[in-house]
């Protein structure tokens, strides 16, 4: 229960509902304890009759008559009450998973990226989604029933001490043997509900990566295979879920079996002191076994609560396990800092945490507002990771990043990130409008903002070709447009921003040579009073940048002009070259 005192705050929120929940509880129970009450009467106003201790057979009508009003009442009230009952506590349930969810989301937000790296998107959406649920389960139906049956158990049992008090001994003796039970399977339920919730995960993970991927699994034909996985992975979470459910079968068989003796009890051991004379009204037997009756599904709920808090339980150990976890980058700047386009990098180096692979080595180069800089390099030499760091995706390992003279650290992150506009390597849109996808970087922008970011990207008129234009809805990662197309939309989406720093990571390898030099020259002329970092494996990218440097292994080998680098010996030359004569032929 330890896991599940993170809720504490959460009924705290509520607690006015749930007091009022409380006290309609009570008084819906109190009504329902009337009922057996009437019937007995009832019961005991025909034996009357028959032994001819009433008056006429009309008196007797008219006592059963305000007897089964007063039954009927008393039902009808306790019915109305247990509706309200629900209605809070199952409102207050939805308020809480309201709040818990976006609590996790709020939390993924802030985690850095290494967390991502090390976590599936399958596992983050079944802890947000099933375990969030299960939760509430605890929270609503759990809590709700617990103290029912609690509220339940306090008014009947005390009412029947009051009238029988050894015959109330004998009928509520099975409960101590039926809490042993319930607390040894719940045991067991807890075990097996964590390993149910793993395998879940698991499940999810697996088919979110297939069907994000479905494109390559169709293209190498690997269909049967991944049906072959997916089953059994699917097996496997059945057979755990059916050990957990064979532990939770064992519940209401039990239960049933002790309310049956506890009605034999009764009507033995009522029976007995009826004839002894201990009792004298025979509708009291009848009292009890509807009282009996009364509390076995609050009994039974009793089972399946302990079930739910230990499936909660579980889940919220899930949970809280992600929300434990510190975001390693951290707005430690609170006031409000400008940010201009004066950056220089100052030895710096980073090891990825989770590969161990050390990116960059004593990395120093200095840009001024304004100017454009390329980053040229093989694959894996470091360019990708010199943006990251300047949007403190990551902080550095060693060394120090300032713009404007001062450190980045002392930077407020969100003021940093509002001034630059990225364009990633692998150009994400997401599952709406192209409109709106390009909105993404100015929430507020016009349609005619809309239309020249487009038209710099140079798609515009790939956009107005489509059906609805700019409202055509883009499948899941944009997957209705071509590779150039969504690398444009990713640039028209961070040149509309008007940032101070613009980052291109390799943004221009899907499109055609023509187009790429439409872009640049647009870049050029909207980049004037701005910093511009190009990462590219093409020379004609970055020929025309302020200054280019050379990426291999994490360290600069070259920098200077497009001039200078193609007039010295050394990896730029022998690229251009390269270049050169594959554009010839």
């Amino acid at each position: 229960m330890r896991a599940l005192r993170h809720l504490d705050k959460y009924f705290l929120k509520y607690k006015y509902r749930l007091l009022i929940g409380l006290v309609i509880t009570i008084i819906a129970r109190v009504f329902a304890v009337f009922v057996p009450s009437f019937v007995g009467d009832c019961i005991d106003l025909v034996k009357n009759y028959l032994d001819g201790n009433l008056g006429s057979y009309g008196e007797l009508q008219s006592k059963l008559l305000i007897k089964v009003l007063l039954l009927l009442g008393a039902a009808s009230l306790s019915a109305c009450f247990t509706f309200l009952m629900r209605q809070t506590f199952i409102v207050v349930s939805r308020f809480i998973e309201f709040d818990l969810k976006n609590e996790v989301y709020q939390h993924y937000q802030r985690l850095s990226l290494n967390f991502y790296k090390k976590n599936r998107t399958g596992d983050l959406m079944n802890r947000i989604s099933e375990d969030v649920s299960r939760v509430r389960m605890y929270v609503g139906p759990a809590i709700m029933y617990s103290v029912n049956t609690i509220t339940l158990f306090v008014v009947v049992i005390g009412y029947m001490i009051s009238i029988a008090p050894e015959l109330t001994l004998y009928t509520v003796a099975p409960l101590p043997i039926l809490s042993i039970s319930i607390y040894k399977l719940s045991v067991a339920i807890h075990k097996r509900s964590t390993i149910v919730q793993v395998f879940l995960s698991k499940l999810t993970t697996f088919t979110q990566e297939s069907f994000s991927g479905i494109t390559v699994i169709k293209a190498y034909g690997i269909e049967p295979q991944t049906q072959e996985n997916f089953t059994s992975l699917s097996n496997t979470s059945r057979d755990k879920n059916l050990d957990l459910a064979k532990v939770q079968a064992l519940f209401f068989p039990l239960m049933i079996l002790l309310i049956g003796f506890s009605n034999v009890l009764v009507i033995y051991i009522g029976g007995k002191q009826y004839i002894d004379g201990t009792i004298k009204d025979i509708g009291i037997i009848v009292e009890f076994i509807l009282y009996v009756n009364m509390l076995t599904w609050p009994v039974a709920t009793v089972g399946w609560v302990s079930s739910i808090v230990q499936q909660a339980e579980a889940s919220q150990v899930r949970i809280n396990e992600f929300l434990s976890q510190e975001p390693e980058i951290t707005n430690s700047v609170t006031q409000e800092t400008p940010i201009g386009g004066n950056i220089s990098f100052d030895n710096v180096s980073f090891t990825y945490d989770d590969t161990n692979i050390t990116a960059l080595k004593n990395v120093s180069f200095e840009i001024k507002n304004g100017e454009t800089i390329g980053i040229i390099g093989k694959t894996g030499s470091g360019k990708s990771t010199i943006l990251d760091l300047l949007g403190r995706l990551y902080d550095v390992s060693a060394g120090e990043i300032r713009i404007d003279r001062i450190p980045i650290r002392r930077l407020n992150l969100t003021n940093l990130r509002e001034r630059i506009g990225y364009v990633p390597q692998d150009a994400f849109l997401f599952s709406d409008s192209i409109k709106n996808n390009i909105k993404f970087g100015k929430e507020k922008a016009t349609d005619q903002e809309v239309y020249e970011a487009a038209k710099n990207a140079v798609v515009h008129k790939n956009i107005i070709g489509f059906s609805n234009q700019y409202e055509t809805v883009l499948g899941e990662r944009g997957i209705t447009l071509s590779g150039g197309q969504k690398q444009r939309v990713s640039i028209a989406r961070a040149i509309i921003k008007d940032p101070s720093i613009l980052l291109f990571d390799d943004c221009l390898s899907a499109v055609d040579t023509e187009t790429e030099e439409e872009i640049l020259q647009n870049i050029n002329k909207i980049s004037k009073d701005k910093t511009t970092f190009i990462v590219s494996h093409r020379v004609s990218t970055t020929k025309n940048a302020d200054k280019i440097i050379v990426l291999e292994d994490g360290e600069i080998i070259q920098q200077g002009t497009h001039n200078q680098l193609i007039n010295a010996e050394g990896y730029y030359k022998e690229l251009y070259l390269k270049q050169l004569s594959e554009k010839e032929i």
